[in-house]
Parts: structure tokens; C-alpha cells; sequence
């Protein structure tokens, strides 16, 4: 059986177009892959866009209303003398309207939850596409900032660099060509705090050169490390630093 390579399914997952038994193979692999989580964190962004210049909230109340009224009309019984076939036939004449305007209550019931569903998923994606671009505007900051020091050294076979501002106390760490970590496994960058690591956040296993804003302030760090982790990383190293920088002077 041919096995679709999850990376490829960003979009589709993005869209809510994956068949159920798909879609939790790829959350799966969604919890350990930074690289399609971002994706799709794109993805939902740009949908939200478009979501929001066509959707507006309904009241949530609207399809149960609906379906309380649905389950109060009786059913017609069937007619069995002439004169009760003759009425009915009557009767017949307006059911169609009748039906048209009960499909089209059901119907905006149906799309009417949906827009409410829409909404809400458009609504968490501009907060995490606003997020990303919280971030990815600090990061700029952190590498234009006037004070900003950088020290570089060899990283596994690639090259390091721990970029510092004093004044926004923040850092962000680039590297180049580092080679991909062994699978299922993760760079994890660490502040030294005088011989304690804290947690800095994780780099994207499938990007070689890539600049990561490090989590959190950098508050007298002494220096950055870097480790080799399972896949989501660790609360502390469980593998000697891969490399340990000097915080630039």
C-alpha cells in the first residue's frame, strides 16, 4: 500500500479535508514536526483571511430551535375515503412551499452552525498568525538592535551564531548548514546559567540554516547551549551540549 508523505498534507489538514483515521495519523506526526506545524499554522491564517470577509456569527441557539420545532409537526396520516384523498390533494398543493421553507430553515441552521464553527477556527487562527508575527518581528529587532553582539563557533559540522541584544534582553540563535538531527530526534537550545540550562526553545529539525528567537529573557545568562533531544524536547538536557557559547562581550 502506498503511504502518503505526511509533510504533503498541510493544507489539506488546514481545510478540515482529511478522512478521520488520516487526520490523527498526521496530528501525530503534527506533535513531533515544528516544520508542518508551522505550515499549517499558515495555512489556517490565509483560510481565516478569507473566512472572515464572508462569514459573520449567527446565534448559536438557531439549530436547536430549529430542530425543537422539526420534532413538534405530526405527521399526515393516510387518507382512506374520497372526500379525505380530495382534501389532501388540496393540502398537497401548498406542501411544496411548505417543504422549500422548512429546507431552507434546516439549511440555515446547518450553515448557520458552521459559520459559528468558521468563525471561531478563523478567530484562533489570526491569534496564532498574530503571534507568529509578534515573534518574527522581535526577532528582526533582536538582529538589527544597535547593542546587538554576536560570537560564532563550529556546531556539528555547521556553523553557530548567538546573536545578543543588552537592551531588549533577548537573544536569537542562527545557524548555518547544521546537518539534520538523527530521526525522531531534536536540537534543543538551552541558556547556561551558570551551570544550569533553562529551556530556550527548540530549532525546526528539517531546516539546515535557520534563525530562532530563544525563549524567554536572556537575564544574565552566562552563555547558550545546545543539545540533541527526542522529538517536543526535554525539561532539562539528557545528552551532552553538542556546543556551548560564551554570551558575546
Amino acid at each position: 500500500m502506498t503511504m502518503t508523505d505526511p509533510h504533503t498534507l498541510t493544507g489539506a489538514y488546514a481545510l478540515h479535508a482529511l478522512p478521520d483515521d488520516e487526520r490523527a495519523d498526521f496530528e501525530h506526526h503534527l506533535s513531533g514536526c515544528p516544520s508542518c506545524t508551522r505550515e499549517v499554522e499558515e495555512f489556517e491564517a490565509a483560510a481565516a483571511r478569507l473566512a472572515l470577509a464572508t462569514v459573520a456569527p449567527v446565534r448559536p441557539a438557531m439549530r436547536e430551535q430549529v430542530l425543537r420545532r422539526a420534532g413538534s409537526v405530526r405527521q399526515l396520516t393516510p387518507a382512506t375515503t374520497p372526500v379525505e384523498r380530495g382534501r389532501r390533494s388540496r393540502a398537497l398543493g401548498a406542501a411544496p412551499a411548505r417543504w422549500a421553507l422548512a429546507a431552507c430553515v434546516a439549511a440555515a441552521a446547518v450553515f448557520g452552525g458552521t459559520a459559528v464553527w468558521q468563525w471561531e477556527r478563523a478567530q484562533d487562527a489570526q491569534q496564532r498568525a498574530a503571534q507568529a508575527e509578534r515573534r518574527s518581528a522581535e526577532l528582526a529587532g533582536v538582529l538589527a538592535a544597535p547593542d546587538a553582539k554576536s560570537r560564532t563557533v563550529k556546531v556539528a559540522g555547521g556553523t553557530g551564531t548567538v546573536v545578543v541584544s543588552a537592551q531588549r534582553d533577548r537573544a536569537v540563535f542562527v545557524s548555518s548548514r547544521m546537518p539534520e538531527p538523527p530521526k525522531g530526534k531534536v536540537y534543543q537550545l538551552w541558556f547556561d546559567d551558570g551551570g544550569t540550562m533553562r529551556d530556550a526553545g527548540l530549532m525546526d529539525p528539517a531546516r539546515a540554516s535557520q534563525s530562532v528567537l530563544m525563549r524567554g529573557a536572556v537575564d544574565g545568562a552566562s552563555g547558550v547551549g545546545v543539545t540533541v533531544e527526542p522529538a517536543g524536547g526535554s525539561t532539562r538536557p539528557t545528552t551532552p551540549p553538542v556546543t556551548v557559547l560564551s554570551m558575546p562581550s
